[in-house]
């Protein structure tokens, strides 16, 4: 890759991203080299890396990859900061690496060579905020940190994008280091270990490969489900994976989603996977998603000192975006960058004209379906009574109550609502609609229960 390419792919990101955003982030980019399957830039500033990577990494990969290049990951530094020392020889001592950007995952070599994933100095147990959908995960992940006997082995941590799978690795890994100096800890993810693999087979260093992963004292790859499909790397990773166990070393997995869920990853392996401790991260509610935003405005604010965030922010970004928590923070950092710029507060009004694009696609649609599971969980009854034709009043009332929240919350007709309601005639629906608005005027139960599942609804 060239300087060349690198002008004719920044040239297309401009007509991808708009040029205000190609002005103010890409073009002050400054290609560095491509080593490794990974592309090195100098930016500005370390903050200004961690935007990029963060917002436009995966469009800047895209381009790249048309373009021709082999690239795996994106790396930021500094500019002026100092190049990324040459690879050492086997056996040779590593020089100090460059700084580079907070968020930068590409892969590393640490001082005894062991591949590792930069542990971000972001992803802290300090900086975990914990609420009820992941103290369980966070508890695990202390409790492999602090080291001694464990009752499980491996930990599998799984859950959707942006729930904290990640920033937990990173955590045990920030402690492990500081507290157990001696131990081996490898951070990777599973394409990181695939590409390694295919280069050992390629290099005929497969014995170097399997030394480097069999001799650690805590292995822990991020993103399994990527294994799917990869028979071969399937089968390395199933051996390095029984002899750390066989000899009594920490594993710990993450995936989004759980060990039998996964497809085209062999039995054996989920099996395997799923004999340990298996933790769900659940989705954020409100209160933490609030908690998540005030702990990363508190950080932005020892960079930019003086940006006042005015009340209700928070609690408008945790309620229009409640789906994925890197949605939610690149949201606050796109505030803080704008606010630095023009030199304001942050505001709803600007919240709402900066987020335009980021609001619009974080406007959750909610489903009949989603609506009928949710209104029979609360009510304790089987989804296909509520469904079905049984007239019995325990279940016709949580049927209209589905019914009046299908009306109100979904753009539905009421003879597709009624489709979904076990084929019954738009009729029955207007009946039902009506019913339950006559009732929440007068029974307060009925308003109680309306108001409850409207709020776990829009969660």
């Amino acid at each position: 890759m060239t300087d060349g390419i690198w002008a004719e792919v920044s040239e297309e990101l401009k007509r991808a991203v708009g040029s205000n955003n190609h002005t103010t982030w890409i073009a002050p980019l400054r290609f560095e080299e491509l080593a490794d399957g990974v592309v090195r830039f100098g930016a500005p500033t370390a903050f200004h890396g961690n935007y990029v990577l963060q917002n436009f990494g995966d469009q800047i990969l895209q381009h790249l990859r048309r373009a021709g290049a082999t690239v795996q990951r994106l790396s930021f530094a500094q500019t002026g900061a100092a190049r990324p020392a040459p690879r050492p020889q086997p056996g040779a001592a590593a020089p100090a690496a460059a700084a580079t950007a907070p968020a930068v995952q590409a892969a590393a070599e640490d001082d005894d060579a062991t591949p590792s994933a930069s542990l971000d100095p972001r992803f802290t147990f300090d900086r975990f905020v914990v609420g009820k959908p992941n103290e369980m995960a966070h508890a695990a992940a202390r409790r492999i940190a602090e080291g001694g006997n464990l009752g499980f082995n491996p930990l599998f941590l799984y859950g959707g994008v942006g729930l904290g799978k990640t920033h937990l690795m990173h955590a045990i890994g920030h402690e492990l280091k500081a507290n157990q100096p001696h131990l081996k800890v490898v951070l990777t993810s599973a394409e990181q270990f695939m590409y390694r693999f295919i280069t050992a087979l390629r290099d005929k260093r497969m014995m170097d490969f399997k030394q480097l992963f069999r001799s650690v004292d805590v292995l822990m790859v991020d993103d399994i489900q990527f294994l799917g499909g990869k028979d071969s790397t399937q089968e390395e990773f199933f051996h390095t994976f029984n002899a750390l166990i066989d000899a009594g070393k920490r594993i710990i997995i993450s995936a989004d989603r759980a060990p039998g869920a996964m497809k085209d990853v062999e039995e054996r392996i989920t099996s395997r996977m799923g004999s340990g401790l298996v933790v769900d991260l659940f989705p954020t509610d409100f209160e933490l998603r609030v908690g998540i935003l005030q702990a990363k405005a508190d950080y932005y604010r020892q960079q930019y000192p003086g940006i006042v965030v005015q009340p209700g922010v928070f609690e408008f970004l945790a309620h229009r975006i409640s789906n994925n928590v890197r949605v939610l923070e690149g949201a606050l950092t796109r505030l803080f960058a704008f606010a630095s710029l023009v030199g304001r507060e942050i505001s709803l009004d600007m919240t709402q004209d900066c987020l335009a694009d980021i609001l619009r696609a974080s406007d959750r649609k909610i489903t009949v379906e989603e609506i009928q599971r949710k209104v029979s969980e609360h009510y304790n009854i089987r989804l296909s009574d509520m469904i079905g034709p049984k007239r019995l009043r325990s279940y016709a009332r949580p049927r209209q109550v589905a019914m009046y929240l299908a009306k109100h919350m979904t753009a539905r007709s009421l003879p597709e609502i009624g489709r979904r309601f076990g084929g019954r005639d738009h009729t029955t629906v207007m009946h039902g609609v009506r019913k339950i608005e006559e009732l929440k005027a007068t029974d307060s139960q009925i308003a109680d229960d309306l108001e409850l599942l409207r709020r776990a609804l829009e969660e």
